[in-house]
């Protein structure tokens, strides 16, 4: 039973390379995966992930109904990740990744509300942990984040444009490059005899203080058009709780599931002169909590699969078309090949997006619907 909790452990893992593709609009990427941590001895591992999101729309009636184009752009996920046992109580794990990101754009010639409108979003992440291994099956993990964060967002189209003197299309803020630091904190109870592990992490937020600069295309009171305004932004990536667990059932199968819960109503973009002409910031998200449920077969020595579903339920329809999803539902599968001391792990992902309205000013201004995304990762693991 034990081989088979390491191996299934590994496809919730590898798999977590796509676990938040659409999460909050596809900014929650990597589901900020740990499981290095519980690999039996030392291991080191190369990863990467590809994602296709597939988002349209139309505008409304107000604007002609027509349609958004293609909004969302393909992304990948490489990630590298290390962990030693340093005694056999005492261990620690390197982890690198791209946990959140956003790719937004609406093309030009399309919307009518909306096109020329973008948002990128680019994170670096790198972690340190270290796990001490109580008696009893218990544990603790604990360790720091540090994150490199920047984006741009350029708001286009009559959607920006309202009757009144506050006219935004046009309007561009871009936030160079910034390191934040921040920490996670966790613990685990594991009983090998029968698979079971469950543990805990609480990730704290992250600040970034970014050097920006904002543009708009039309004065503002006392804000010039055209002139270049700069200024530092505070962005707070969120705090998020990660609960993983997993269970034999019966000889070579387990079950395995996970809950995460992301603060993303803290998670706010508010540029000084973006915010002083309009009195709200750039982005507004919910708090989302995404479920995991699947289950794993070792077939033989060297073969192993799970299949899995995911969920996260819909929240306000009316979103930022910065963010144009709500939810999603999704299913997966995952294979494991394992030859002497190398493992690599394959995994794929669909997600069916909950449909939404991309709104400004708490008005729906194009109607996004019938969309999905296909997830793809690999994983090549090596015990030394």
């Amino acid at each position: 039973m034990k081989r088979i909790l390491l191996t299934t452990a590994a496809m919730g893992a590898a798999l977590g390379l796509a676990a938040g593709a659409a999460s909050a609009g596809g900014v929650d990427r990597s589901g900020q995966s740990i499981g290095i941590i519980f690999e039996q001895g030392n291991y080191a591992e190369l990863s990467y992930g590809l994602i296709n999101p597939s988002v349209s729309g139309n505008d409304v009636a107000l604007f002609g109904g027509r349609n958004t184009g293609s909004v969302a752009g393909n992304h990948s996920l490489p990630g590298i990740a290390l962990k030693y046992d340093f005694t056999d109580r005492l261990s620690g794990a390197i982890i690198y990744g791209q946990d959140y990101g956003a790719d937004i754009s609406y093309p030009l010639g399309d919307s009518i509300a909306l096109g020329g409108t973008m948002a990128e979003l680019n994170s670096d992440v790198i972690t340190g942990i270290l796990r001490y291994k109580f008696d009893g099956g218990f544990s603790a993990h604990a360790g720091i984040r540090a994150s490199k964060a920047s984006g741009e967002v350029t708001l286009s189209g009559f959607a920006y444009d309202p009757p009144g003197p506050v006219n935004l299309s046009g309007y561009n803020v871009t936030f160079d490059d910034a390191w934040g630091t921040g920490y996670l904190v966790g613990a685990a109870f594991e009983k090998p005899e029968i698979a079971l592990r469950v543990a805990i992490t609480y990730f704290s937020k992250v600040t970034h203080d970014l050097d920006t600069t904002e543009t708009f295309s039309t004065a503002l009171g006392p804000i010039p058009a055209g002139v270049p305004l700069t200024s530092t932004t505070s962005v707070d990536t969120p705090q998020a709780v990660n609960l993983d667990f997993q269970s034999g059932v019966a000889q070579n199968t387990l079950v395995f599931g996970s809950i995460r819960w992301v603060d993303w109503s803290s998670f706010l973009i508010d540029p000084q002169y973006f915010t002083g002409a309009t009195g709200s910031g750039l982005v507004e998200l919910e708090d989302t909590t995404t479920y995991t449920l699947g289950v794993g077969r070792k077939f033989n020595d060297n073969w192993s699969g799970s299949v899995f579903v995911t969920y996260e339920p819909e929240g306000d329809p009316l979103v930022s078309p910065l963010a144009p999803t709500n939810g999603y539902k999704g299913i997966g599968l995952a294979a494991v090949y394992t030859q002497d001391n190398m493992k690599i792990t394959m995994g794929a992902r669909y997600l069916d997006l909950g449909d939404a309205s991309a709104a400004t000013s708490d008005t729906a201004r194009a109607e996004m619907t019938g969309n999905s995304a296909v997830a793809l990762g690999i994983k090549v693991g090596f015990s030394f």
